[in-house]
């Protein structure tokens, strides 16, 4: 059976049909959800809902602020994992207290933590700040959003202590912590949906991927169901993909799209690359993720499924994959020359954020085309790459997905908060120890694995020790990251306090909207066009007043 092509289609129809739902309403009962939706969100949560602030960009805040932290406890875990590939014996006096990790279970930890702790909570938080704007409304619920988050903090918390042990007195903590983890994510998904409802105008491409993104999550977990292949292993995998190509992807080249304009001061270098990204990463399977569904299997309280691909299955996936190569160039080419404009350089390249969002761009299509070598190599019947695998995934986490969340939160700071850092020399240098350590620790650490995979085929029994001495550097070198990560927490929570206050907005040439161009500068018809204007597009000069001038005073 082919489990691939039928649970696409599914998903595929899902989706058109709540692009028509968010389109046409509900007819008659349009209102009714409405405002048993708002009930839901505030009223329902009864004294609880005024345990938080409901000021604008109080929501926003929360979630960027966890999020920072759990990058924080993502990069330790990641790189103890890195460390204990050498020394398995490494955290062994812990085990006096009942705790006994091994390399496996903290990086499985450490990717629960940066994936759903650290880069989910900042597209979600990114994502509370930038759809209200492009919808020129205000969000459907301030303090539900900030309640929520720390639920999802919980939630994360538990996924991450599952990771060691999955099962704790005989109940399942990975499947709880799912079950926390949909309550926030259907409670932030009906919140953007109200916001998105009350939009004035039509909503940005930018914005489509953000809530597109949102929904996508439980549609394609519904269209696993529907179409029979939850069990599978197959089902499980494609799953892993789907959500990962949709919530992840999907969600992160709308907040970077957006944040490269704004950051740049420089228009959307081409509407019809972004509408690409958005059907691209709906219609195509991204080739970036696990080479299984474990991940996807131990959320949902399932077994995990051997991967058994039939040759119509191999065959359909491949193609999807090899399709999404399109969506990812278009992402890449159109972040990295809105970032420079007419010039070969980045523009405002001090501006927090914009280093990090050129790195995401930069990697994306090596990483995402090495990705498609390896999960193609998955589907054979004897896997020869299976051992690059989990570094590679690692690279992409690290070099794409989080540059880009942490790229855009660190851009929005200033406005979500109303100060800037606290050091913008601080952020730089946290920059390089993220990149660097990310970089180099996990090629050094490939490498150990190619040397490893070389030694399996030779059928030779004695480990390598110039193997053991790479994975020593790279899990050294990937300290970095830690370090980075602690500067860069340090720097937003000071900054909260001691920072400097955003006396005025900047000005800037973003034409994400199409109802208006800030024209900032000289700049050809070609590019205005390009940015997404139309001929009813009104073009508003900026820093020009039609204000009588006066002497000045000396």
């Amino acid at each position: 059976m082919d489990d691939v092509l039928t649970s696409m289609a599914v998903f595929w129809a899902l989706m058109l049909l709540t692009y028509f739902l968010m389109q046409n309403g509900l007819s008659i009962f349009n209102d009714v959800a409405k405002s048993m939706g708002m009930f839901m969100l505030e009223k329902a949560l009864g004294p609880g809902i005024d345990l938080v602030e409901g000021r604008p960009g109080s929501a926003s805040k929360a979630w960027i602020m966890q999020g920072l932290l759990w990058l924080l406890a993502a990069s330790t875990l990641t790189f103890e994992g890195l460390w204990m590939m050498h020394d398995p014996l490494a955290l062994h006096s812990l085990s006096a207290w009942g705790y006994s990790p091994t390399s496996g279970s903290l990086l499985y930890a450490g990717n629960y933590a940066v994936l759903y702790g650290g880069i989910g909570m900042l597209l979600i938080g990114a994502g509370l700040h930038i759809l209200p704007r492009l919808a020129r409304t205000e969000l459907a619920s301030e303090k539900n959003a900030a309640l929520v988050s720390f639920l999802w903090t919980i939630s994360v918390l538990v996924l991450v202590i599952g990771a060691h042990d999955s099962e704790v007195l005989g109940i399942n903590i990975i499947f709880v912590g799912t079950v926390m983890h949909v309550v926030a994510f259907l409670a932030i998904l009906t919140n953007q949906l109200l916001t998105v409802s009350k939009r004035q105008g039509a909503l940005a491409i930018p914005g489509w991927l953000i809530i597109f993104g949102l929904l996508a999550d439980p549609v394609a977990t519904a269209a696993i169901f529907v179409s029979g292949s939850v069990e599978t292993g197959v089902g499980q995998w494609l799953l892993g993909h789907m959500v990962g190509g949709t919530f992840f992807f999907a969600s992160a080249a709308g907040i970077a799209l957006y944040a490269s304009s704004s950051a740049s001061g420089n228009p959307l270098w081409s509407r019809s690359l972004a509408a690409a990204v958005l059907v691209g990463s709906i219609a195509t399977i991204n080739p970036m993720g696990e080479v299984d569904g474990r991940m996807a299997a131990d959320m949902l309280g399932l077994n995990f499924g051997e991967l058994h691909v039939t040759s119509e299955d191999n065959l359909v996936a491949a193609f999807l994959m090899a399709l999404a190569t399109i969506p990812i160039m278009a992402l890449a080419a159109n972040v990295l020359i809105t970032l420079r404009g007419g010039d070969a350089f980045v523009e405002n390249a001090d501006s927090a954020g914009t280093a990090e969002l050129n790195l995401g761009a930069s990697m994306l299509l090596p990483l995402a085309i090495g990705s498609l070598f390896i999960q193609s190599d998955a589907f054979a019947a004897t896997p020869e790459f299976s051992g690059l695998a989990g570094t590679l995934m690692l690279m992409g986490i690290w070099l794409i997905l989080v540059p880009f969340s942490l790229g855009a939160a660190l851009h929005l700071f200033p406005t979500v908060t109303g100060r800037h850092l606290l050091s913008r020399n601080r952020a730089r240098w946290a920059f390089w120890m993220m990149a660097g350590g990310a970089f180099l620790g996990l090629t050094v650490t490939m490498m150990a694995d190619m040397i490893d995979m070389a030694l399996i085929e030779a059928t030779v029994e004695d480990p390598s020790s110039l193997s053991g001495d790479l994975r020593v550097v790279g899990a050294v070198l990937f300290y970095g990251t830690a370090v980075g990560a602690v500067m860069h927490s340090l720097n937003a929570v000071s900054g909260l306090f001691r920072g400097a206050r955003v006396d005025s907005v900047r000005n800037t040439s973003s034409s994400i909207s199409p109802e208006s161009y800030s024209l900032a500068s000289p700049t050809s018809v070609r590019r205005i066009l390009a940015g997404g204007a139309n001929l009813d597009t009104t073009v508003v000069p900026v820093g020009e007043s039609d204000d009588a001038g006066s002497a000045t005073e000396l």
